[in-house]
C-alpha cells in the first residue's frame, strides 16, 4: 500500500524534477552538517519566513530525535536554555533571511570565535537560503501544512504554525 502524497509533494507533482533537485541540493547541504544543527538554523529560517509547514517539519525532528525544548525554542531561542553556539547559529539564520547583504565578516567572527570553522559557518548559510527557495515556494503556492501535524500537542502547534494554517484532516 502507497502512502498518501504529503501536501509539499503534490504541490511539486507538475515539476518533479525541481523537486529532485531540491532534494538532492538539501540533501548535499546536510550531508556533512551536524544534524541538530541543520535543523535548528532551518527553524530559525523558517520562523522568520513565517512557514508554518517548515517549522511543523523542522520542529517535530528537533522533538523527537534530539529532546528540544521545541516551544520554547520557537518562542525565544535565545532565552530557551541553548547553549551560546546554538543561538548565534540561529541568529545567523534569521539574518539570512532578513538580510543576507548586511552581514559582514564581523558578524561571522562571532561564529568563529565560539568555535564554529568556516566550513561550518557555509553550511548554516546554505541551510538557511536553502530554506528561503523551499518555503517561499510552498507558500506561494498557498501549500498548507498536512492534516497528520494536527496530531501534535496543541501548545507545539500555536508554537510553530507562523503563517499558513494547517490543513482540515
Amino acid at each position: 500500500m502507497t502512502a498518501e502524497p504529503t501536501n509539499l509533494e503534490r504541490a511539486f507533482a507538475s515539476r518533479p524534477e525541481a523537486y529532485a533537485a531540491w532534494q538532492q541540493l538539501n540533501g548535499a547541504i546536510k550531508a556533512r552538517m551536524d544534524l541538530r544543527r541543520y535543523e535548528l538554523a532551518t527553524l530559525a529560517a523558517a520562523r522568520r519566513l513565517h512557514s508554518s509547514y517548515c517549522c511543523l517539519a523542522h520542529g517535530s525532528v528537533l522533538l523527537e530525535r534530539f529532546g528540544e525544548p521545541v516551544v520554547e525554542i520557537a518562542r525565544d531561542h535565545r532565552s530557551a536554555g541553548l547553549h551560546p553556539v546554538d543561538v548565534a547559529v540561529m541568529d545567523l539564520a534569521e539574518r539570512v533571511v532578513d538580510d543576507a547583504a548586511a552581514i559582514e565578516d564581523a558578524d561571522l567572527q562571532l561564529l568563529r570565535d565560539l568555535g564554529l570553522s568556516d566550513t561550518e559557518i557555509m553550511d548554516v548559510v546554505l541551510a538557511a537560503a536553502a530554506r528561503c527557495f523551499f518555503s517561499k515556494t510552498l507558500d506561494a503556492l498557498g501549500v498548507r501544512p498536512d492534516a497528520s501535524f494536527r496530531d501534535l500537542e496543541p501548545e507545539l502547534q500555536e508554537a510553530l504554525v507562523v503563517g499558513r494554517p494547517i490543513a482540515d484532516g
